[in-house]
């Protein structure tokens, strides 16, 4: 099996059991707030310690991590069900308005990051979860847009699409039954990508207000309540720092290994290289 997928399935398991297990138990209550217990060491019971306002930190963590998997699968899915049916079409009429259309408001929509589109949406609606799944997922989708376009081109071009043609079959029966299939690989592998960019999209709006509301957990947030003890107290930044590089690290991982195991000419070009 490919290392690099194996260390990221590892990672992105660690990440997932830990979301998981919040449901069920954590060591201590991560909202309760315990003056007595601020900025207390790791030991007895606080295996990390606590944040300035008594928090177990450890909780905290294991609780931030059932957030961004949230917030991840919400944003990933938006724009995966909004991005792939447009970069179908796209790439089943590539010399039509219609697709001509889609790519140039694609193109549009790919100028506005998330951090900006949240913005905007904090302004109308009020920051939140859901305004960090909004931003998040729409300024995703132009990336599976892309990919799935490109895909679809490749795959029109075979010659079961065009024995699906001479049959008679329609657009929609072929991409349901021939394009989408096999341009699936291509879209899992986005979607491991796409989720990496995710977790750090919710940590930098948590971080800056416009993600997740106290008092959920939020690993962006967890940064944000760290910086002005950075110097004094700086494992308070180590632990949520930690956590995004090792679910981003495990992400990417695991994309770069899924395209490897899912398309077999790059591996064994790889293999011989």
């Amino acid at each position: 099996m490919n290392a690099g997928l194996l260390v990221g399935g590892v990672l992105v398991g660690l990440v997932a059991l830990a979301a998981v297990v919040s449901f069920f138990w954590t060591p201590h209550d991560p909202t309760l707030v315990d003056a007595a217990r601020k900025l207390r060491q790791p030991g007895g019971g606080y295996l990390l310690g606590a944040d300035k306002f008594g928090r177990d930190t450890f909780s905290q963590l294991m609780v931030g991590a059932r957030t961004t998997l949230y917030v991840g699968i919400v944003a990933v899915g938006i724009a995966a069900v909004i991005g792939t049916p447009l970069g179908m079409i796209a790439g089943m009429t590539p010399r039509g308005w219609l697709s001509e259309l889609i790519m140039r408001v694609n193109d549009l929509v790919f100028a506005f990051p998330a951090l900006l589109l949240a913005v905007m949406l904090g302004a109308v609606y009020g920051p939140g979860t859901l305004t960090a799944m909004i931003a998040i997922g729409v300024a995703t989708v132009p990336a599976f847009a892309r990919v799935a376009r490109a895909a679809t081109l490749q795959v029109m071009v075979t010659d079961y699409i065009l024995a699906a043609r001479a049959a008679g079959r329609r657009r929609p029966a072929i991409a349901m039954r021939h394009v989408l299939p096999n341009i699936g690989s291509v879209l899992i592998v986005q979607a491991s990508v796409s989720f990496a960019i995710a977790i750090l999209a919710e940590a930098a709006l948590s971080f800056l207000g416009f993600g997740t509301r106290p008092p959920v957990p939020s690993w962006g947030r967890m940064l944000q309540e760290s910086q002005e003890l950075l110097f004094s107290t700086p494992r308070l930044a180590l632990w949520p720092g930690l956590a995004i590089a090792l679910a981003v690290l495990g992400f990417n991982l695991l994309g770069d290994g899924l395209r490897d195991y899912l398309d077999p000419k790059l591996r064994r070009v790889r293999a011989e290289g």
